[in-house]
């Protein structure tokens, strides 16, 4: 892990937003939504462009498919597999897990 991803993570486990060279983690303090009740949550940004959400609540990286659909590079699949997202290139292919993103 890069020396960039353990800050981006100690940002999150400290519940704090933070701006480190080219990414950003937002903390967003329980903010009431009308479908999930009140959420704690932090947005991991590469480049300004939203690549991922931790949930506290739940402990958990949903990874954004659209920018990594639009923005497969080395950094953002590097960034997400730091967050613990199963990201991999096939024969020029991105996948999650077995999910296809981008061919």
């Amino acid at each position: 892990m890069r020396k960039i991803e353990q800050q981006i993570w100690d940002a999150i486990k400290a519940k704090k937003s933070v701006t480190l060279n080219n990414s950003r983690v937002e903390y967003l303090p329980e903010i009431d939504t009308p479908t999930r009740g009140r959420i704690e949550y932090v947005k991991i940004y590469l480049h300004e462009h939203h690549i991922a959400s931790y949930s506290y609540s739940h402990d958990r990286v949903d990874y954004n498919p659209v920018t990594l659909a639009l923005w497969p590079t080395k950094t953002t699949k590097s960034r997400l597999r730091a967050l613990g997202v199963r990201v991999y290139t096939k024969k020029g292919a991105t996948y999650v897990g077995d999910k296809l993103i981008v061919s």
